[in-house]
């Protein structure tokens, strides 16, 4: 169980006055994947967020472990089941030197729900929330019913100045334009397809960086990466490849950072169309939608190799899933385990559903945006073709897959039949998993924002529901567990494998391990 970040604990981190060199230095990051956009919350995705938390900051803290602590909100007391109020720190400035005030909360509550074109939008973290403002730095914030996970929600959401960002668009953001936060970095470029840069805000209300400039170059391509580390190109590089974790480690020259991840690769479904694009008959016609079959879904999770992914493919650098986040996390069930390999028993299970001989299948994911994803989409496609549905496989460039995932069919809905991607836990709880991946959609209050396939199971939404409403802990976790149980047992989606996180960094740096993957230049310290 994870214990909260109390304030006088935070208060000392903050203030510790860490040592380091005088001298202006900068820090070379190299991503795995690019970010979507600078604006913060245009699309609730690692690489978008990773990058805003440098420039933005939070109300509510999360450290590496994902406890929550004092942000840019210093205290928070609840006055009733239904009424939070927090109270900012003082002295805060803008990159711009603004104030930091209440206003600046109230504006980017209602900034979140209202940027275009979002992929997958941070409304969930507000939803229902209403804001009084009792002076400049004292607030409350209203919900219909009693929210539990207040914090957790809030620490999701960067603040963004009124003044600087009142009128702005995404695309001004991405080229410096009312980018102006809070963070220890500011803005300078974003150049698409190559680099982001940031500057040290020298005027940072918190501790000063190391670091008078960080470049994060985005290098996709796993050898190039690691090369451009040993060259000396770069100083970090994120998401070690599963080859070389081993042969880093062994280098003198590297040093190496790693953590299980909170990260869950998992197929999603089409369930919601009568006949799904992707699948047709052996005979290349036209059939039903077999996901809507229990017993098809059963049989495509026994068809799935979890072990043979994890030695083979990842090289030992992930765990088999069994739910949405490894069972050591508060709120998981104990009684979930990684479904068994079985062919002959998914064979049998499509036979009883009216496929005995199967049917064709196109499985779609990013290239590139998650750890050796094309290879397990590949092995994917190999274990389901030896099952009796004969699969084929379709990778798109990270920005495009998402796309067309959410919205590239008629009518703005999911284009796919089923799709390999991956979900981290910004809550550090499965909640925020359960809600955006498996709650039945519904944009109106924030549900299902990253449902994919359209899942939808009213038993579910009803416990999850009860479970975001409960304040007691204990309590909660049991309807969460319960929640948990009621999906894999319905096969909402099919969980493969958790990630583990693992960093690379030149000799005479350490990185801190995260376990929401984040690569942040404040966790890399001479």
């Amino acid at each position: 169980m994870r214990k909260l970040l109390k304030p006088a604990l935070m208060a000392v981190v903050l203030g510790c006055g860490w040592a380091f060199p005088a001298a202006a230095q900068e820090l070379k990051i190299a991503m795995s994947s690019e970010p979507s956009s600078a604006d913060p919350h245009y699309h609730n995705l690692t690489p978008n967020n990773q990058i805003a938390r440098h420039v933005y900051e939070a109300l509510v803290f999360m450290d590496q472990f994902q406890a929550i602590g004092p942000g840019l909100a210093s205290s928070w007391k609840i006055v009733d089941d239904t009424t939070w109020e927090f109270k900012l720190r003082a002295n805060i400035k803008f990159h711009d030197g603004s104030p930091l005030t209440v206003d600046d909360v109230i504006f980017t509550f209602n900034r979140v729900p209202n940027v275009p074109k979002s992929p997958a939008p941070k409304t969930s973290y507000i939803r229902g929330k209403t804001i009084e403002k009792i002076d400049d730095v004292t607030f409350r914030v209203k919900t219909p019913a009693p929210e539990a996970l207040m914090l957790n929600h809030l620490a999701n959401i960067e603040i963004m100045s009124a003044k600087a960002s009142a009128n702005v668009t995404t695309e001004d953001i991405n080229a410096g334009r009312g980018a102006v936060g809070t963070g220890p970095y500011q803005f300078v470029e974003f150049v698409p397809g190559d680099r982001l840069v940031l500057k040290r805000n020298d005027a940072y209300w918190g501790n000063k960086e190391p670091w008078e400039k960080v470049t994060f170059r985005f290098i996709k391509s796993d050898p190039t990466r690691v090369a451009a580390l040993l060259s000396g190109d770069v100083d970090v590089i994120e998401t070690v490849p599963t080859a070389d974790a081993q042969r880093l480690a062994k280098d003198p020259k590297v040093a190496i950072a790693s953590a299980l991840s909170n990260r869950l690769v998992y197929l999603h479904m089409d369930r919601y169309r009568a006949e799904t694009p992707f699948v047709k008959g052996k005979d290349g016609s036209t059939v039903k939608n077999p996901f809507h079959d229990l017993k098809v879904r059963q049989a495509i999770t026994k068809a799935i190799n979890r072990p043979a992914i994890v030695d083979r493919i990842m090289e030992g650098e992930a765990v088999p899933a069994s739910q949405m986040l490894p069972d050591s996390y508060a709120g998981t069930s104990k009684k979930l385990k990684p479904v068994a390999y079985d062919v002959e028993g998914a064979r049998k299970l499509l036979a009883e559903a009216g496929y005995p001989n199967g049917f064709k299948l196109t499985i779609h994911g990013p290239n590139g945006r998650y750890t050796n994803d094309t290879k397990i989409i590949e092995a994917v496609a190999q274990m389901l073709t030896r099952v009796g549905i004969e699969a084929s496989v379709e990778t798109l460039p990270p920005a495009v897959f998402f796309s067309r995932a959410s919205s590239g069919g008629p009518d703005k809905q999911p284009e796919f039949s089923m799709i390999l991607a991956g979900w981290s836990a910004g809550t550090g709880e499965p909640s925020d998993s359960l809600r955006a991946l498996l709650g039945t959609f519904d944009p109106k209050i924030g549900r299902g924002s990253a449902n994919r396939g359209r899942y939808s199971n009213p038993a579910m939404d009803v416990v999850l529901d009860k479970a975001l409403s409960t304040v007691d802990f204990d309590k909660r976790n049991v309807l969460l567990a319960e929640a948990a149980e009621i999906v894999m047992g319905d096969v909402g989606l099919i969980p493969i494998h958790y990630q583990k996180n693992t960093w690379a960094a030149k000799k005479g740096l350490k990185v801190t391990p995260r376990t929401d993957e984040y690569t942040l230049a404040m966790s890399v310290r001479p």
